[in-house]
């Protein structure tokens, strides 16, 4: 009699964000190093890479956040720029793909075509790009252009800036660039020309930078909205979700999944990696207590009250952070927390839930806020860790998981050292890198070409 065949175990996809622009970094913890020295992120690069990650990925924000008018310094504040510190790391890592976060809505296509492909051939095929847009005159008033784009617009331009983008890189050929000293020729006399005329774009010209190594760089997109899955499914290789909610993700996943078939792509194309948190101790009581821990450093009560402040619209300093929620209504056209998309809508609905859950569970401010935007995700000895991870990929939850680790630069360690070698033994993880480019290490297929029309051959 003959066995039934195992079904076919997906492979789990890991990447590692170092902390920024948020509270999950606890700056404040001693074991915690420079957030701007470089050898704290080449620190954690070669971890990563010592973990036969996929990638290393670094967010972005584009103007300090001010809260009540002030600088908001709970959170980082100040970071180099994302793409000069991949360059920089590209130079002492090998194989671990180097993701950043660029803004569409305050760049040009060119210029960015040309920093994301410079990035591509400096690694050697391992660059990926982020692609975000901004909403507020706030952050606009960096640029100089407020807020002349309208909501309703951010996805469209952002899609036109991709599709440019990708017309840029391939405004060359692979086998443009032909060495002949005897002629006297460099590169293929047609190399780079390039012409678009949109909605939001109108531009021609000659792309100085030769076809990146992978064609065109990995493509990470991250918005939830409808729009946001739309934009995915037809254009992304890598949502960058924040679903770590088992429930909640198979819903997620399922429903961008399925989008895939209309733009005649499969299931595979398309990466979905929430961000998670992994505490790992001998014990999971032990981790129990220490994920706690942590989870009280990244909502201290100053950081409680300012975000029951961003969703009231009002001042609540005089309220006590570990007492009940305020009796006042909430001032939904009041905006008191300023560069942050996360309370920007629907605050008035979002107050009503908080309200109703405090009441329900008897939770304080403090309790509540680390409720509904602390704790940890994955916690527990090793192997709980592993397995739970594992399940989570193979009942369709996700595709792997962008791990932000709270200590910078060596919060990723006991993972690699103590997780990852439970997730090789189970034959869920790589045991050596199989290629070269990002490309590879997600599986994803040789990037399309779409050369100009009319181009020379």
């Amino acid at each position: 009699m003959s066995t039934p065949a195992r079904k076919h175990r997906k492979q789990v996809h890991l990447a590692v964000q170092l902390p920024a622009i948020h509270n999950v970094t606890v700056w404040s913890d001693p074991r915690s190093r420079s957030q701007i020295a470089f050898e704290s992120f080449a620190a954690l690069a070669r971890t990563a890479e010592r973990g036969l990650f996929d990638f290393f990925f670094l967010a972005e924000g584009l103007r300090l956040r001010e809260h009540k008018g002030e600088l908001y310094e709970h959170d980082v504040a100040g970071r180099p720029e994302n793409l000069t510190v991949l360059a920089a790391l590209a130079a002492v890592t090998d194989r671990l793909g180097l993701a950043a976060t660029v803004n569409a809505t305050f760049n040009e296509p060119y210029d960015v075509a040309r920093r994301i492909a410079s990035l591509d051939h400096l690694s050697g095929g391992r660059a990926a790009w982020n692609v975000v847009t901004s909403f507020d005159a706030f952050t606009g008033e960096n640029f100089r252009r407020g807020g002349f784009l309208a909501e309703a617009d951010r996805y469209t331009r952002a899609a036109e800036f991709l599709d440019v983008t990708r017309r840029l890189w391939d405004s060359w050929a692979d086998d443009d660039v032909r060495p002949d000293p005897e002629r006297g020729h460099f590169v293929r006399a047609d190399a780079g020309r390039f012409a678009h005329t949109g909605p939001h774009f109108d531009v021609s010209g000659r792309f100085t930078t030769p076809r990146p190594p992978q064609g065109h760089p990995v493509v990470i997109q991250a918005g939830e909205s409808d729009a946001g899955r739309e934009f995915a499914a037809a254009d992304a290789d890598v949502i960058f979700s924040k679903h770590n909610r088992l429930d909640v993700a198979r819903a997620f996943y399922a429903d961008v999944k399925r989008r895939l078939a209309a733009y005649g792509r499969t299931h595979d194309e398309l990466k979905i990696l929430p961000t998670a948190t992994a505490v790992v101790a001998d014990t999971d009581a032990e981790a129990a207590a220490y994920a706690d821990e942590i989870t009280r450093a990244q909502v201290g009560p100053e950081t409680a009250i300012a975000h029951l402040e961003a969703v009231w619209g009002r001042d609540l300093s005089a309220y006590d952070p570990d007492g009940p929620l305020p009796d006042v209504d909430p001032d939904p056209d009041a905006l008191v927390l300023r560069g942050h998309s996360i309370f920007r809508t629907g605050r008035a609905e979002t107050a009503r839930r908080w309200r109703a859950l405090a009441e329900e569970r008897d939770l304080s401010i403090r309790e509540l806020v680390i409720e509904v935007h602390g704790g940890q995700n994955f916690v527990g000895s090793p192997r709980t860790v592993a397995d739970a991870l594992d399940h989570f990929v193979q009942t369709d939850g996700a595709d792997g998981f962008i791990l932000v680790p709270h200590l910078t630069p060596h919060g990723l360690d006991d993972f690699v050292d103590r997780v990852v070698p439970l997730l090789q033994e189970k034959g869920v993880f790589r045991t050596a890198y199989t290629g070269t480019t990002l490309r590879d290490h997600l599986g994803l297929g040789p990037a399309p070409t779409r050369r100009q029309e009319g181009a020379a051959s």
